[in-house]
Protein backbone atom coordinates (compact mmCIF):
# COMPACT_ATOMS: atom_id res chain seq x y z
CA UNK A 1 0.00 0.00 0.00
CA UNK A 2 1.77 3.47 -1.27
CA UNK A 3 -0.48 6.44 0.02
CA UNK A 4 -0.08 9.90 -2.39
CA UNK A 5 -1.17 12.91 -2.74
CA UNK A 6 -3.05 12.15 -6.54
CA UNK A 7 -4.52 16.12 -6.91
CA UNK A 8 -5.28 19.53 -5.66
CA UNK A 9 -7.80 22.50 -6.33
CA UNK A 10 -8.48 25.78 -5.77
CA UNK A 11 -11.27 28.09 -5.29
CA UNK A 12 -9.94 31.36 -6.14
CA UNK A 13 -12.88 34.24 -4.79
CA UNK A 14 -13.71 36.51 -7.86
CA UNK A 15 -12.61 39.88 -6.05
CA UNK A 16 -9.53 40.93 -5.85
CA UNK A 17 -7.71 43.69 -3.96
CA UNK A 18 -4.24 45.84 -4.78
CA UNK A 19 -1.97 47.31 -2.11
CA UNK A 20 -2.91 50.35 -3.53
CA UNK A 21 -6.73 50.06 -3.07
CA UNK A 22 -6.27 49.12 0.00
CA UNK A 23 -3.96 51.87 1.47
CA UNK A 24 -5.79 54.43 -0.37
CA UNK A 25 -8.89 52.97 2.01
CA UNK A 26 -6.72 52.56 5.20
CA UNK A 27 -5.64 56.13 5.06
CA UNK A 28 -9.07 57.14 4.29
CA UNK A 29 -10.14 55.88 7.54
CA UNK A 30 -7.28 57.25 9.62
CA UNK A 31 -7.93 60.85 8.59
CA UNK A 32 -11.61 60.05 9.36
CA UNK A 33 -10.39 58.78 12.74
CA UNK A 34 -7.93 61.50 13.89
CA UNK A 35 -10.56 64.50 12.31
CA UNK A 36 -13.42 62.97 14.54
CA UNK A 37 -10.95 62.32 18.07
CA UNK A 38 -8.88 66.00 17.42
CA UNK A 39 -9.67 67.33 20.37
CA UNK A 40 -8.60 64.10 22.24
CA UNK A 41 -5.69 64.09 20.37
CA UNK A 42 -4.30 67.01 20.96
CA UNK A 43 -5.22 66.49 24.49
CA UNK A 44 -2.73 63.29 24.92
CA UNK A 45 -6.34 61.59 25.45
CA UNK A 46 -5.65 59.12 22.09
CA UNK A 47 -3.05 58.53 19.97
CA UNK A 48 -3.18 59.62 16.49
CA UNK A 49 -3.67 57.04 14.16
CA UNK A 50 -0.74 56.84 11.04
CA UNK A 51 -1.02 56.06 7.24
CA UNK A 52 -0.22 53.18 5.79
CA UNK A 53 2.12 52.71 2.75
CA UNK A 54 2.33 50.81 -0.51
CA UNK A 55 6.45 50.58 0.17
CA UNK A 56 5.78 49.65 3.96
CA UNK A 57 3.30 46.27 3.39
CA UNK A 58 5.78 45.38 0.09
CA UNK A 59 8.97 45.35 2.24
CA UNK A 60 7.70 43.93 5.54
CA UNK A 61 5.44 41.26 4.16
CA UNK A 62 5.89 40.97 -0.13
CA UNK A 63 2.59 40.97 -0.64
CA UNK A 64 1.05 42.92 -3.36
CA UNK A 65 -2.28 41.64 -3.73
CA UNK A 66 -5.35 39.24 -2.26
CA UNK A 67 -8.19 38.10 -3.26
CA UNK A 68 -11.36 38.39 -0.92
CA UNK A 69 -14.79 37.53 -0.85
CA UNK A 70 -16.01 40.86 -0.71
CA UNK A 71 -14.06 43.65 -1.65
CA UNK A 72 -16.75 46.80 -1.54
CA UNK A 73 -17.45 45.99 2.20
CA UNK A 74 -13.78 45.92 3.03
CA UNK A 75 -12.42 48.91 1.20
CA UNK A 76 -15.53 51.08 2.28
CA UNK A 77 -13.25 53.05 5.06
CA UNK A 78 -16.74 53.44 7.11
CA UNK A 79 -17.22 49.49 7.25
CA UNK A 80 -13.96 47.82 6.69
CA UNK A 81 -15.33 44.42 7.02
CA UNK A 82 -16.40 41.37 4.31
CA UNK A 83 -20.31 41.83 3.79
CA UNK A 84 -21.87 38.92 3.15
CA UNK A 85 -25.35 38.17 3.02
CA UNK A 86 -27.08 35.50 5.62
CA UNK A 87 -27.40 32.16 4.03
CA UNK A 88 -30.32 29.64 5.55
CA UNK A 89 -28.88 26.55 7.02
CA UNK A 90 -29.99 23.85 4.91
CA UNK A 91 -31.62 25.27 1.78
CA UNK A 92 -28.19 27.09 0.69
CA UNK A 93 -24.74 26.23 0.94
CA UNK A 94 -22.60 28.04 3.84
CA UNK A 95 -20.29 30.38 2.40
CA UNK A 96 -17.28 27.99 4.01
CA UNK A 97 -18.80 25.00 2.23
CA UNK A 98 -19.50 26.66 -1.09
CA UNK A 99 -16.14 27.44 -1.57
CA UNK A 100 -14.50 24.17 -0.63
CA UNK A 101 -16.80 22.07 -2.66
CA UNK A 102 -15.61 23.97 -5.64
CA UNK A 103 -12.03 23.72 -4.70
CA UNK A 104 -12.55 19.79 -3.98
CA UNK A 105 -14.45 19.11 -7.48
CA UNK A 106 -11.68 20.88 -9.35
CA UNK A 107 -9.52 18.30 -7.19
CA UNK A 108 -11.41 15.59 -7.68
CA UNK A 109 -12.20 16.22 -11.75
CA UNK A 110 -8.15 16.85 -11.67
CA UNK A 111 -7.57 13.06 -10.23
CA UNK A 112 -10.87 11.66 -12.64
CA UNK A 113 -12.82 10.97 -9.68
CA UNK A 114 -16.33 11.60 -8.70
CA UNK A 115 -17.38 12.53 -4.93
CA UNK A 116 -18.92 8.88 -4.59
CA UNK A 117 -15.27 7.70 -4.96
CA UNK A 118 -14.00 9.46 -1.51
CA UNK A 119 -14.34 7.95 1.94
CA UNK A 120 -13.46 10.77 4.23
CA UNK A 121 -13.74 14.63 4.06
CA UNK A 122 -11.31 16.49 6.20
CA UNK A 123 -11.78 20.33 6.43
CA UNK A 124 -8.98 21.75 8.09
CA UNK A 125 -9.01 25.30 8.33
CA UNK A 126 -8.08 28.07 10.83
CA UNK A 127 -11.88 29.17 11.44
CA UNK A 128 -15.41 28.44 10.95
CA UNK A 129 -18.28 29.97 10.31
CA UNK A 130 -20.34 28.15 12.64
CA UNK A 131 -19.52 25.27 15.24
CA UNK A 132 -22.08 22.52 13.71
CA UNK A 133 -22.97 20.70 11.98
CA UNK A 134 -19.60 20.53 10.21
CA UNK A 135 -18.61 22.48 7.67
CA UNK A 136 -17.12 19.30 6.17
CA UNK A 137 -20.51 17.55 6.77
CA UNK A 138 -21.92 19.98 4.38
CA UNK A 139 -18.82 19.93 1.88
CA UNK A 140 -19.63 15.48 1.32
CA UNK A 141 -22.89 16.52 1.02
CA UNK A 142 -22.53 19.30 -1.70
CA UNK A 143 -20.19 17.00 -3.51
CA UNK A 144 -22.23 13.51 -3.01
CA UNK A 145 -19.76 11.75 -1.31
CA UNK A 146 -22.13 8.66 0.13
CA UNK A 147 -21.27 7.46 3.37
CA UNK A 148 -17.83 7.61 5.13
CA UNK A 149 -16.91 10.43 7.18
CA UNK A 150 -16.12 13.86 7.46
CA UNK A 151 -15.34 16.11 10.39
CA UNK A 152 -13.51 19.89 11.28
CA UNK A 153 -10.37 20.16 12.72
CA UNK A 154 -8.69 23.46 13.47
CA UNK A 155 -4.79 24.11 13.76
CA UNK A 156 -4.69 27.43 12.88
CA UNK A 157 -2.41 28.24 9.51
CA UNK A 158 -0.86 24.82 9.76
CA UNK A 159 -4.62 22.68 9.15
CA UNK A 160 -3.07 21.40 6.23
CA UNK A 161 -0.29 19.49 7.20
CA UNK A 162 -2.04 18.38 10.30
CA UNK A 163 -4.77 17.58 7.97
CA UNK A 164 -2.82 15.60 5.53
CA UNK A 165 -1.46 13.62 8.61
CA UNK A 166 -4.64 12.80 10.00
CA UNK A 167 -5.93 11.60 6.58
CA UNK A 168 -2.62 9.11 6.22
CA UNK A 169 -3.55 7.99 9.80
CA UNK A 170 -7.33 7.10 9.16
CA UNK A 171 -6.16 5.28 5.88
CA UNK A 172 -3.46 3.53 7.73
CA UNK A 173 -5.99 2.75 10.16
CA UNK A 174 -8.62 0.88 7.97
CA UNK A 175 -11.04 3.66 7.94
CA UNK A 176 -10.43 4.76 4.60
CA UNK A 177 -8.80 4.35 1.11
CA UNK A 178 -9.36 7.88 -0.59
CA UNK A 179 -9.81 11.06 1.79
CA UNK A 180 -9.98 14.68 0.51
CA UNK A 181 -8.57 17.74 3.07
CA UNK A 182 -9.83 21.21 2.17
CA UNK A 183 -8.67 23.85 3.70
CA UNK A 184 -10.88 26.90 3.68
CA UNK A 185 -10.23 30.29 4.51
CA UNK A 186 -11.83 33.33 4.95
CA UNK A 187 -9.29 35.42 6.65
CA UNK A 188 -10.76 38.84 5.52
CA UNK A 189 -13.42 38.20 8.01
CA UNK A 190 -11.40 37.62 10.98
CA UNK A 191 -9.12 40.40 10.13
CA UNK A 192 -8.92 44.23 11.73
CA UNK A 193 -8.83 46.07 8.91
CA UNK A 194 -8.44 49.02 10.96
CA UNK A 195 -4.76 47.64 11.89
CA UNK A 196 -2.15 49.10 10.53
CA UNK A 197 0.50 46.54 11.37
CA UNK A 198 -1.82 43.85 9.87
CA UNK A 199 -4.35 44.91 7.60
CA UNK A 200 -2.46 44.03 4.74
CA UNK A 201 -1.43 40.52 5.34
CA UNK A 202 -4.39 37.99 4.52
CA UNK A 203 -6.32 36.76 1.53
CA UNK A 204 -9.60 34.67 0.94
CA UNK A 205 -9.52 31.12 -0.69
CA UNK A 206 -9.87 27.55 -0.47
CA UNK A 207 -8.18 24.53 -1.36
CA UNK A 208 -8.47 20.90 -1.55
CA UNK A 209 -6.11 18.01 -1.65
CA UNK A 210 -7.10 14.54 -2.78
CA UNK A 211 -4.98 11.78 -0.79
CA UNK A 212 -4.83 8.13 -1.72
CA UNK A 213 -4.31 4.40 -0.88
CA UNK A 214 -3.46 2.78 -4.69
CA UNK A 215 -1.40 -0.56 -5.78
CA UNK A 216 0.00 1.88 -8.61
CA UNK A 217 1.72 5.14 -6.94
CA UNK A 218 1.16 8.19 -8.91
CA UNK A 219 1.51 12.17 -8.35
CA UNK A 220 3.62 12.67 -4.77
CA UNK A 221 3.94 9.22 -1.94
CA UNK A 222 3.47 10.46 1.54
CA UNK A 223 7.26 9.32 3.17
CA UNK A 224 6.16 10.59 6.48
CA UNK A 225 5.08 13.52 8.78
CA UNK A 226 6.36 15.31 11.69
CA UNK A 227 3.88 17.68 13.85
CA UNK A 228 4.92 20.04 16.74
CA UNK A 229 2.98 22.28 18.83
CA UNK A 230 3.73 24.52 21.68
CA UNK A 231 1.44 27.03 23.84
CA UNK A 232 1.87 30.80 22.36
CA UNK A 233 0.14 33.93 22.27
CA UNK A 234 1.81 35.75 20.53
CA UNK A 235 -0.59 34.93 17.63
CA UNK A 236 -3.90 34.38 18.76
CA UNK A 237 -7.77 34.87 17.57
CA UNK A 238 -10.22 35.06 20.66
CA UNK A 239 -13.25 35.40 18.81
CA UNK A 240 -15.74 32.84 19.79
CA UNK A 241 -19.34 31.91 21.02
CA UNK A 242 -18.00 32.31 24.34
CA UNK A 243 -17.72 36.51 24.13
CA UNK A 244 -21.30 37.72 24.54
CA UNK A 245 -21.10 35.94 28.12
CA UNK A 246 -17.40 37.39 28.83
CA UNK A 247 -17.55 40.81 30.55
CA UNK A 248 -14.91 42.45 32.57
CA UNK A 249 -14.46 41.92 36.45
CA UNK A 250 -14.00 45.89 36.90
CA UNK A 251 -17.62 46.23 34.76
CA UNK A 252 -19.66 43.22 36.49
CA UNK A 253 -22.78 44.43 37.61
CA UNK A 254 -25.75 41.58 38.22
CA UNK A 255 -26.85 41.94 34.94
CA UNK A 256 -23.96 43.70 32.66
CA UNK A 257 -24.07 45.42 29.91
CA UNK A 258 -20.58 45.81 28.87
CA UNK A 259 -19.99 44.36 25.68
CA UNK A 260 -15.98 44.12 24.73
CA UNK A 261 -15.41 45.84 21.10
CA UNK A 262 -14.93 43.15 18.60
CA UNK A 263 -11.67 44.19 17.60
CA UNK A 264 -10.20 43.22 20.62
CA UNK A 265 -11.03 39.56 19.79
CA UNK A 266 -9.96 39.40 16.15
CA UNK A 267 -6.72 38.74 15.10
CA UNK A 268 -3.58 39.85 16.51
CA UNK A 269 -0.13 39.13 16.55
CA UNK A 270 3.47 40.05 17.70
CA UNK A 271 5.50 39.87 14.37
CA UNK A 272 8.64 40.75 15.50
CA UNK A 273 8.35 37.81 18.19
CA UNK A 274 6.74 35.62 15.67
CA UNK A 275 9.49 36.10 13.47
CA UNK A 276 12.57 35.44 15.85
CA UNK A 277 10.85 32.74 17.84
CA UNK A 278 9.18 30.74 14.78
CA UNK A 279 11.59 30.75 12.03
CA UNK A 280 14.68 28.89 13.76
CA UNK A 281 11.80 26.16 15.21
CA UNK A 282 10.89 25.36 11.62
CA UNK A 283 14.11 25.16 10.12
CA UNK A 284 14.95 22.93 12.71
CA UNK A 285 11.79 20.74 12.71
CA UNK A 286 12.61 20.27 8.92
CA UNK A 287 15.87 19.00 9.31
CA UNK A 288 15.03 16.68 11.89
CA UNK A 289 12.68 15.70 9.81
CA UNK A 290 14.88 15.02 6.88
CA UNK A 291 17.78 13.73 9.51
CA UNK A 292 15.10 10.82 11.30
CA UNK A 293 14.11 9.87 7.09
CA UNK A 294 17.45 9.54 6.68
CA UNK A 295 17.77 12.22 4.12
CA UNK A 296 20.04 15.56 3.76
CA UNK A 297 18.99 18.53 3.10
CA UNK A 298 20.79 18.64 -0.16
CA UNK A 299 18.53 16.32 -1.48
CA UNK A 300 14.85 19.12 -1.25
CA UNK A 301 14.06 19.35 -4.76
CA UNK A 302 10.95 21.74 -3.35
CA UNK A 303 9.84 23.25 -0.25
CA UNK A 304 6.37 24.07 -0.29
CA UNK A 305 6.24 26.50 2.55
CA UNK A 306 3.27 28.83 4.25
CA UNK A 307 3.30 32.00 2.83
CA UNK A 308 3.38 34.11 5.62
CA UNK A 309 5.85 36.22 5.24
CA UNK A 310 8.36 36.59 2.45
CA UNK A 311 11.20 37.58 4.41
CA UNK A 312 9.96 34.08 7.01
CA UNK A 313 10.12 32.07 3.81
CA UNK A 314 13.55 33.30 2.54
CA UNK A 315 14.94 32.69 6.16
CA UNK A 316 14.12 29.41 6.69
CA UNK A 317 15.19 28.67 3.14
CA UNK A 318 18.63 29.72 3.80
CA UNK A 319 18.61 27.65 7.03
CA UNK A 320 17.42 24.86 6.05
CA UNK A 321 19.38 24.21 2.76
CA UNK A 322 22.51 26.90 3.17
CA UNK A 323 22.70 30.46 2.62
CA UNK A 324 23.60 30.19 -1.43
CA UNK A 325 20.61 28.27 -1.51
CA UNK A 326 18.43 28.55 -4.92
CA UNK A 327 15.24 30.46 -4.31
CA UNK A 328 13.72 28.63 -6.62
CA UNK A 329 14.01 25.96 -4.18
CA UNK A 330 10.53 27.41 -2.14
CA UNK A 331 8.07 29.02 -4.56
CA UNK A 332 6.57 32.26 -3.63
CA UNK A 333 2.90 32.80 -4.23
CA UNK A 334 2.33 35.26 -1.33
CA UNK A 335 2.76 38.40 -3.90
CA UNK A 336 -0.59 37.64 -5.89
CA UNK A 337 -2.75 35.88 -2.79
CA UNK A 338 -1.35 37.13 0.22
CA UNK A 339 -0.91 34.88 3.68
CA UNK A 340 -4.08 32.38 2.82
CA UNK A 341 -3.49 30.90 5.94
CA UNK A 342 -3.64 26.78 6.38
CA UNK A 343 -4.16 27.01 2.10
CA UNK A 344 -0.98 28.63 1.82
CA UNK A 345 1.34 25.53 1.18
CA UNK A 346 -1.40 24.02 -1.00
CA UNK A 347 -1.13 26.78 -3.48
CA UNK A 348 2.43 27.07 -3.85
CA UNK A 349 2.56 22.97 -4.05
CA UNK A 350 -0.45 23.08 -6.70
CA UNK A 351 1.04 25.86 -8.63
CA UNK A 352 4.84 25.47 -8.97
CA UNK A 353 5.57 22.02 -9.44
CA UNK A 354 8.37 22.76 -12.44
CA UNK A 355 11.15 20.92 -12.43
CA UNK A 356 10.57 18.13 -9.94
CA UNK A 357 11.27 14.72 -11.81
CA UNK A 358 10.57 11.41 -10.78
CA UNK A 359 12.11 10.67 -7.83
CA UNK A 360 12.46 13.81 -5.95
CA UNK A 361 12.25 14.35 -2.60
CA UNK A 362 9.97 17.63 -1.68
CA UNK A 363 8.69 18.65 1.37
CA UNK A 364 5.25 20.66 2.74
CA UNK A 365 5.47 22.87 5.31
CA UNK A 366 3.20 25.03 7.34
CA UNK A 367 3.57 26.70 11.14
CA UNK A 368 1.58 29.44 12.56
CA UNK A 369 -0.68 30.04 15.77
CA UNK A 370 -0.31 27.38 18.32
CA UNK A 371 2.71 27.74 18.20
CA UNK A 372 2.18 25.18 15.54
CA UNK A 373 4.39 23.04 12.89
CA UNK A 374 3.50 20.69 10.68
CA UNK A 375 6.23 18.85 8.28
CA UNK A 376 5.21 16.29 5.41
CA UNK A 377 7.91 14.70 3.24
CA UNK A 378 6.93 13.97 0.02
CA UNK A 379 8.28 12.10 -3.27
CA UNK A 380 7.67 12.34 -6.65
CA UNK A 381 6.21 9.02 -8.49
Amino acid sequence: MTICITATGLHIPKDKITNEELVASFNAYVDNYNAQHAAAIEAGEKMALQHSAVEFIEKASGIKSRYVIDKKGILDPQIMTPVVPARKLGEELSVMAEMGADALQKALDAAGLTGADLDGVICASSNFQRCFPAIAIEIQHAVGMQGGFAYDMNVACSAATFGIAQAVGNIKAGLAKRVAVVNVEITSAHLNWRNRDSHFIFGDIAAATIIESLDTPKGYEILDSKLYTEFSTNIKNEFGFMNRSEYLAADCPLYPDFEAPATDKLFLQEGRKVFREVCPKVSEIITEHLAKNNFDSSQVKKMWLHQANINMIDLILRTVCGKEADKAIAPVVIAEYGNTSSASPIIAFHESQEGVASGDLCVICSFGAGYSIGSVLVKKV
